[in-house]
């Protein structure tokens, strides 16, 4: 039975470029979407650029241009990044839209009808020489608990949740100016009344990574706070209440409701139901770093909570751990990072995208090396899967005349086949990607074998018979590994089921003899050794 499937990944701050970093905690997003469409499910695949806020305003200050000019000109450079790589978004919007701004106003409208939303006086950290309000994240200072340095809203030294004024010796994070405090009037959320329904949604999904699991809990445990939902900017969504007409909805109360809203557009644009896809019948992700953990499974359900019953929870949390370059920690006010709009020109798409997930921070924290990346791509991708795809499609193209031969399918063969799909997809749908691709070229490693013991080179010349069967059976392995690797490298996956006509659904494929091949074509170039050395020039050169 088919089910609707949500993937929601992570809304990136649209206040500068994508790096490795984004990448690798946003594209296992695209890998879960494709699978599911290849089950023929009902997916509902969205994210955007996360628009407002004070990163967004800061930077138009310091370029002398609009926030909505900064935004849009981020949010088109991703869409370009996203579109390279090959990410199959339904949706990719941004919180600045139309579409975002009215379903917010109404979600909020509802929201502060129920008895979770109270009004607070608070004192509302300013910065008077960049002249604007700051944000928690945006105030910097000397934790009160273990004295080390620490934001707004949380020391990441001792792991206790602050707020501004908590902190000893507070700055402004943008100019390092002293911070005061002003008194001001908000709508806060009452989150600290949903600490036994958190408790019980948590405890209920413990098949989520280990790093939800305990950020989530570590958050209940200490006490959970409530939260402002409003707040004194002059660029983000107008708060939909009386007297509230000179704030915004403070950005962490609105972006994260971006999967709402842009499912709905999706919902509308295909003439389907949208309360189908809160349903039962249904499973919902929600992909990125962990940084983001507390968003998705502490903010997001309150957020639902405290607006009625019309909201399922989440079902899977895919949070990444962080990826590091060449040994340091990713840093771009030292531009120490990799561009990805400088790397999709440079490097093919499936590569950068098998390396992301093969190498990638999915459980840990992991590097990203130049060396590694190249020695990836020559070998496990041109040199295994590239090289068992060329040389049995061009022995077909070559000695048996472009046709498939006519040969006797491998009952051990057909039972690894079999058995793949099903294996594979589980792992994919619990979020185990690297698993998943290694089990996948453990077969490609089979096939390679296969082909080197069976000797076709040499039996085509002395048991005709023996050659075919073994160039068939090649031919089928290849049909079934581009299903099961087209969710992780799509661009290469997509020429060999046109060169193959093979229908991207999960199942076993098979090729008929007879089929006729066009001649193949080289899936993938080495990389010179010389690349490591021009790349880490560069990264040191800009850093």
């Amino acid at each position: 039975m088919n089910m609707n499937i949500l993937i929601g990944s992570a809304w990136p701050y649209a206040n500068g470029s994508l790096h490795i970093g984004h990448l690798a905690g946003l594209l296992p997003a695209d890998v879960i979407a494709r699978y599911y469409r290849a089950k023929r499910d009902k997916v509902y695949f969205v994210s955007g650029s996360d628009c407002h806020g004070t990163p967004v305003a800061i930077r138009a200050k310091q370029e002398n241009k609009s926030p909505q000019e900064i935004s849009d000109h981020y949010h088109a450079e991703f869409c370009e990044c996203f579109n390279k790589l090959g990410f199959s978004y339904d949706r990719y919007g941004k919180t600045s839209s139309d579409e975002h701004i009215s379903f917010v106003q109404e979600f909020h409208r509802a929201m502060y009808a129920c008895k979770y939303i109270y009004e607070k006086e608070t004192p509302q950290p300013f910065c008077e020489k960049c002249n604007t309000a700051l944000t928690d994240r945006f105030v910097v200072g000397k934790c009160p608990e273990c004295g080390e340095k620490a934001r707004g809203d949380q020391c990441d030294v001792c792991g206790v949740v602050l707020d501004p004024e908590n902190l000893l010796e507070p700055l402004c994070s943008v100019c390092r100016s002293a911070v005061t405090f002003k008194s001001t009037k908000h709508l806060f959320i009452a989150i600290s009344k949903f600490a036994n329904e958190l408790t019980t949604f948590v405890n209920a999904h413990l098949h989520w990574r280990k790093n939800a699991i305990a950020f989530s809990r570590r958050y209940i445990n200490e006490g959970l706070r409530d939260r402002a939902v409003t707040r004194d900017l002059d660029w983000g969504i107008d708060v939909p209440k009386d007297g509230y007409e000179d704030k915004k909805i403070y950005i962490w109360a609105e972006n994260v409701l971006g999967y709402l809203s842009m499912s709905k557009t999706v919902a509308a644009r295909r003439g389907e139901k949208y309360d189908e896809l809160w349903g039962a019948d249904s499973r919902h992700y929600y992909v990125h770093g962990k940084d983001n953990i507390p968003f998705h499974t502490i903010i997001l359900p309150s957020l639902m909570l405290a607006n009625g019953d019309k909201w399922k929870l989440p079902d899977d949390i895919i949070s990444s751990e962080y990826l590091t370059l060449e040994g340091r920690k990713i840093s771009t006010s030292q531009n120490w990072a990799i561009w990805v709009k400088d790397i999709v020109d440079r490097y093919h798409p499936d590569s950068i995208r098998y390396f992301m997930i093969a190498n990638g921070p999915e459980k840990r924290d992991t590097d990203f090396s130049w060396r590694e990346f190249v020695n990836s791509h020559n070998g496990e991708l041109l040199g295994s899967y590239g090289n068992f795809v060329n040389r049995t499609l061009a022995f077909v193209y070559k000695y048996f005349d472009a046709s498939v031969p006519n040969g006797k399918q491998d009952s051990e063969i057909s039972e690894k086949i079999s058995a793949l799909f099903q294996t594979v997809g589980g792992m994919i749908e619990v979020g185990n990607l690297k698993e998943a691709l290694d089990t996948i070229f453990e077969f490609v490693r089979f096939g390679n074998k296969y082909f080197d013991t069976e000797r076709p080179w040499q039996t085509r010349n002395t048991d005709v018979v023996k050659c075919a069967d073994t160039i068939f059976n090649c031919v089928q392995i290849i049909a079934n590994l581009v299903v099961l690797l087209e969710p992780f490298i799509p661009f290469s996956s997509s020429k060999i089921k046109n060169w193959l006509t093979i229908e991207n659904s999960w199942s076993v494929k098979s090729v008929s003899a007879g089929s006729v091949i066009p001649e193949p074509e080289i899936l993938f170039e080495r990389l010179d050794k010389k690349v490591v050395d021009e790349e880490l020039e560069r990264l040191q050169k800009h850093s």
